[in-house]
This record gives C-alpha cells, structure tokens and sequence, in this order.
C-alpha cells in the first residue's frame, strides 16, 4: 500500500511540474471613501482573508479558469485571442486584464495556463475580492514566464486592468492595499503621487466587519456615475479659478464659491471633508490622540457618505447607528463603494463576537435578514506561495 501511495504520489508530482502559488489578501477600506481616484490620501489594511491561486504551465496557446467562488465555473479561452467576457463567465476579466497589462509590458508567459482560485473572502462585502483576484493572478503569470515585478508596479498593473479592461474607473486604493499591508498595520496611500507608507494601529484596538448582505456590482451601479460627479465638480471648480490638481486639494471655501448644482456640491463637499478627516486621522495616530476622538472620525465619514455622497443605504445606516450605541466601539462607517456590502467597526479589544452577533440579531429582526460577522486582522499583502505543498515534499 505505501509502495502504491508512493507512486501516485510522484505522478501527481510529475503532473504538476511547473505549477507556482500565489496569495493575495482582501481589504478594508479604514478611512477616505471615495477619495482615490479623487487625488486624495486614504488609509486602508490588508486582511487575513484572502484568495489563493494554483497556475499550471500548459503548451498549447488555451487559457483555463476556475474558481469555486464562482458556482464551479470554468472559463476557457486562448492566449492570443482573448477579449473582454460579457454575463456568465465576466470575473474572469479581472484576470484577463492583468494578463493583457503584463503583455504590453513583457512579463506575461508566452504559453498557455491553467489558473485554479480558492477563497475564504466574502464576496461582495466591500473588501475587494476583486483586487486580490487581480494581485494573485499577476504574481502567478510573472512565476509561470520566469520574471519578477514589484508590488508597488503590480498594483499599478492591476488598477490599469481593471480601469481598461473591466472598465471600472477606480483609483489605486484596493490594490495598493492589498499588496503593501503589513501586520497590525495601515496602509497609507496618497493616490495622486502614487506612494505608499504605513502606519502602526494602535495596540488593543480590532477591526470588525458586518456585511449586510447586499451584493453591489460596481461595474453596472451608481458608481461609474459619482466618478462623473466628482469630475464634472472638480472642472467647474477650476473654471471659477482653483488652482486644485484634483478635487481632494480643494478647499471648502472654494467649492462654496462656484456655481454648483445641489447634488455637485454636496459630492464635492464630502470629498474635501473626508480628505481632513483622513489627515486628522493620520496626525492622531502620530501624536497619541485620544482613540475615542480618532474614532468619531470614522463614524462622521459614514454620515458624510450617507448624506453627502449618497452611497449608503438603510441597512448600512442602521448598523453604523447600533455599532454606536457600544462603548467598546470607537467608530463605524461603511467600506469600499457603497450601495450596498458591509460596514467596519474600529473597536476596543474588549468588543467581543456575542455582542457583533446581537446587533446582527436586531438587523435580522428589523430586515428579516442575518448579516455574517467577521474579525480581521490587519496582516501581510499579496505574496507568492510555496509550491508543491511542504507535506507533498516531505511525502506525507
């Protein structure tokens, strides 16, 4: 019997010739909505959760992808005639499009491939699924042709692929995230310049998501539409005599000095205020302000996305006003795009998972609908994993 595990052993070895790993990370959007393709600076975390991808080397020109995440849906195409999928089969443009932006660039495999994902991160719960599906796939590809890319250059691959091929207009905020987190750290990203540094949370703190289950699709919702807001906002600002390179570095007296419409204004408004609130957050956490006065930041972002920028919804704003009423909870607002997905709770570590799954409870009652809680940890970004598996080395 051993004699025979053996042997398979060394043919699925032999099978697998050539496979590499990749993971990369979910992440919370911690504070400035909608501030990244806006020019501003944002803070977020790479997660604990993440997506996980096996590529395999073929010799023909066929590309194949599957991913359980996706109803066991397999995706198949060829290397030198691929386009953009519509419907069914449409996730596999997110990796599409990093192949297509590691091909302009030299650094896509010249073969076929095979790319398996598994995930244990929450779809449409606003921690971008989407950007670790892009950041495993270009670690892998760079693997399969034998050629190594940063992390910073790789997150401005894949926020290429997924502004041009997927036609999300997104700034660089989900992927700079996802690649450059750091355990029990921020990630603080300033989206005009495109740089990145972090920022030590402070001890005893954790990061809780409630996700509303309300799936957003970003592609097909209002999103695309506040992009156009913020923009047409940012042009008349500037023919009234700003000189702001991007919305982010407007002043609130200057926005209240042009002739903007009621919904313009208020787009602008929030964008201006959540860049003060990022920077007085970023300052506090420098100077050991008082966690309960960094905290209300957040919650006052949510306000602001809800009024303001109006990309909340009921669900999500019942939650923010439960998470509230906890002494343990510093602060709480909705993450990622909006319309839709999860809420954050920046808390104390005395808040503990009986009290998230009460405030569900009372979602249910309200909603007749159970949200799912989660505790993350801010952790390490996008990496390139061992393959094969230590135990299949070892021969266990």
């Amino acid at each position: 019997m051993d004699e025979e595990i053996e042997k398979g052993r060394k043919a699925y070895l032999k099978h697998m010739e050539g496979s590499v790993a990749a993971f990369a990370p979910g992440r919370i959007e911690f504070l400035g909505n909608h501030l990244d393709y806006n020019g501003g600076m944002v803070l977020g975390a790479a997660i604990d959760a993440g997506i996980y991808v096996l590529a395999s080397p073929r010799r023909d020109k066929v590309l194949r992808l599957f991913s359980e995440s996706f109803e066991g849906e397999v995706v198949e195409t060829s290397l030198d005639q691929f386009r953009k999928i519509e419907g069914k089969g449409s996730w596999a443009n997110y990796c599409l499009g990093v192949l297509k932006a590691m091909q302009e660039r030299g650094l896509a495999p010249s073969s076929g491939f095979s790319l398996t994902f598994v995930s244990n991160l929450p779809v449409s719960a606003g921690l971008s699924s989407s950007a670790a599906l892009e950041l495993a796939t270009g670690l892998a590809l760079a693997q399969l042709a034998d050629r190594e890319v940063g992390l910073e250059e790789l997150a401005g691959i894949c926020r290429e692929a997924e502004n041009e091929f997927v036609g999300m207009p997104c700034g660089i905020l989900d992927q700079a995230s996802s690649a450059l987190g750091r355990p029990d750290h921020l990630v603080l990203i300033d989206c005009r310049n495109e740089s990145f540094s972090t920022l030590p949370l402070p001890p005893r703190t954790a990061l809780w998501i409630i996700d509303s289950g309300i799936k957003h699709d970003l592609v097909d919702s209002h999103y695309s539409a506040r992009h156009a807001e913020c923009g047409e906002a940012l042009r008349l600002v500037k023919e009234a005599g700003s000189k702001s390179a991007c919305l982010a570095e407007c002043r609130e007296e200057e926005i209240d000095q042009t002739d903007l419409s009621p919904n313009l204004r208020k787009r602008a408004l929030h964008v201006t205020r959540e860049q003060e609130r990022v920077l007085t957050f970023r300052d506090g956490l420098l100077s050991n302000r008082d966690l309960e006065e960094l905290g209300r930041l957040l919650t006052d972002s949510h306000w602001s996305s809800s009024r303001d920028f109006e990309n909340s919804c009921p669900e999500l704003d019942f939650l923010v006003e439960r998470l509230a009423e906890s002494d343990e909870v510093l602060g709480a607002r909705l993450t990622g795009g909006g319309f839709g997905g999860a809420v954050l709770a920046w808390t104390t570590s005395a808040f503990r998972r009986k009290e998230a799954e009460a405030i569900a409870g009372s979602y249910k009652e309200e909603y007749d609908a159970l949200p799912s809680v989660h505790s993350f940890s801010p952790s390490r970004g996008a990496r390139i994993e061992d393959w094969p598996p230590l135990a299949l080395e070892k021969g266990a």
